[in-house]
């Protein structure tokens, strides 16, 4: 018999059998137990939380032979169909394949059809928001005011992408992403189910890597076993697989980091990049380092013993920035020539940017201090060119602001002044000093040119400004 992935395998059959979803479930269940039914349902969240399998789940229950029931019996006709895919009165789309409107108008074509062999007609619509604007239009009408015995379906992980006048007229559920806890929970059903051996750590590692999706989490366990030939399932090899660090060498590397000890920080560095380590997870799992001593200094909360020497050298100032260091070292992993790089580049971060502390401020100002302890922007704004020009912007600015010695034109905020008959308008004084870069000239030449002044009369201008 041929392998069936465990996806499949264990897809679940019932309502009783969907986890992390129980919200969703028990509404569900109450509307079919009460007859309470919407014409219309919304699925949305990630990847792998159980959007299909739900609302395959109630084209199920509408149409079970034994009746309308959050329980469908899973052993009639069309509930057997129904979990094969060949219920004839089931409409499965994919609508990412048909974006079309004439695909859309096509189906929709049936809907006045009544049902051929169950009790409801009911239209699956997957990934709906990849259908066009012409499509969703189309999709209207038959949404508002569709016929009794029709159910519409549909599934999408982008809900944002679906117009509001779709939105408005289906019944929203909102399927979370599932907890590592419950994840682990049922792979350790399912491993014992399948007479599979495993290290105990396997689980908590294939879990956080799924990141809330049972469906990653159970491919990987896939991956996992064919990766241990059959045998006992690994933590290190799935470790290896996965590109993870395991926990104890990213808090020997923080402890290290915390320590100054540079060679044993590049040390650890190379290691991670000899045995291809996902340096995003890596980072990832600092930060949370960084979470768990930050909680444990500001709500006294109990850090691990492998964490006790971290806690006790690190300051409060230190983890929030190696925190900020590590947040922007991970955004910009993607940008460096390699990941490598990337990374020891933000480990360089870490081992040379500390925190000012208050006594540290007070005592460095007494003496001299060099130009490059000052942060890039006191730098910028302690240069000479930069002192000159604000010395220049403030000159023009008083003189703006005053009746000009050669003109006695008033060049001020908003206001219109006379000017020989003319009228002068300037919008801001800032705009008129930003275009002539500081110049006392500038502004007098461009408040002749507003006001109509002749070539004679700006030299003149330019002479009285000399003397």
């Amino acid at each position: 018999m041929s392998y069936q992935v465990l996806a499949l395998k264990y897809r679940p059959s019932c309502f009783s059998e969907v986890v992390g979803q129980e919200s969703t479930v028990q509404v569900l269940a109450n509307a079919l137990d009460k007859g309470l039914l919407h014409h219309a349902y919304l699925f949305t969240g990630t990847r792998g939380v159980g959007k299909t399998t739900i609302a395959r789940l109630l084209a199920a229950a509408l149409n079970c032979e034994q009746g309308v029931s959050s329980k469908p019996c899973g052993s009639c006709s069309a509930c057997t169909e129904v979990r094969r895919g060949t219920f004839v009165d089931l409409m499965e789309v994919d609508a990412a394949s048909r974006t079309g409107v004439e695909d859309t108008r096509a189906l929709l074509e049936n809907v006045q059809y009544m049902p051929v062999s169950g009790r409801h007609k009911v239209y699956l619509i997957d990934e709906v928001h990849m259908l066009s604007r012409q499509s969703f239009n189309a999709l209207l009408k038959t949404l508002e005011e569709p016929p009794d015995y029709a159910k519409f379906l549909l599934a999408t992980t982008e809900p944002r992408k679906i117009p509001v006048t779709v939105l408005s007229r289906c019944l929203q559920f909102i399927l979370r992403n599932i907890s590592r806890e419950t994840i682990v929970a049922k792979l350790a059903e399912i491993l014992s189910a399948e007479s599979i051996e495993y290290d105990l750590e396997v689980l908590p590692a294939l879990a956080k890597a799924a990141s809330g999706s049972m469906r990653d989490a159970l491919s990987l366990t896939d991956q996992a076993i064919a990766f241990a030939g059959g045998g006992r399932v690994e933590l290190d090899a799935v470790l290896r697989m996965l590109g993870i660090a395991r926990g104890e060498q990213v808090t020997e590397l923080m402890a290290a980091i915390v320590r100054q000890d540079r060679a044993e920080v590049f040390r650890r560095s190379r290691a991670f990049a000899d045995t291809l380590t996902n340096f995003q997870e890596v980072m990832a799992s600092m930060q949370s380092i960084c979470h768990e001593l930050a909680m444990a200094q500001a709500a006294g909360r109990e850090v691990g013993a492998n964490l006790k020497e971290i806690a006790r050298l690190a300051t409060p100032e230190w983890i929030q920035t190696a925190y900020q260091i590590l947040l922007m070292g991970q955004r910009d992993l993607s940008l460096a020539p390699d990941l490598h790089i990337g990374f020891e580049m933000t480990l360089v971060r870490l081992l040379d940017f500390e925190p000012l502390l208050p006594q540290e401020a007070g005592s460095a100002s007494s003496g001299p201090k060099s130009e490059w302890s000052l942060p890039a922007s006191a730098r910028e704004a302690s240069s000479p060119r930069r002192q000159r020009e604000r010395t220049r912007r403030s000159r023009t600015r008083e003189d703006a602001s005053r009746p000009g010695s050669a003109r006695k034109a008033h060049v001020l905020t908003g206001e219109e002044r006379e000017f020989k008959d003319k009228i002068l308008q300037m919008p801001s004084v800032r705009s008129l000093v930003d275009a002539v870069d500081g110049s006392v000239i500038g502004v007098r030449r461009i408040a002749s040119d507003f006001a109509g002044g002749s070539d004679k009369d700006r030299a003149r201008s330019e002479r009285l400004d000399g003397s």
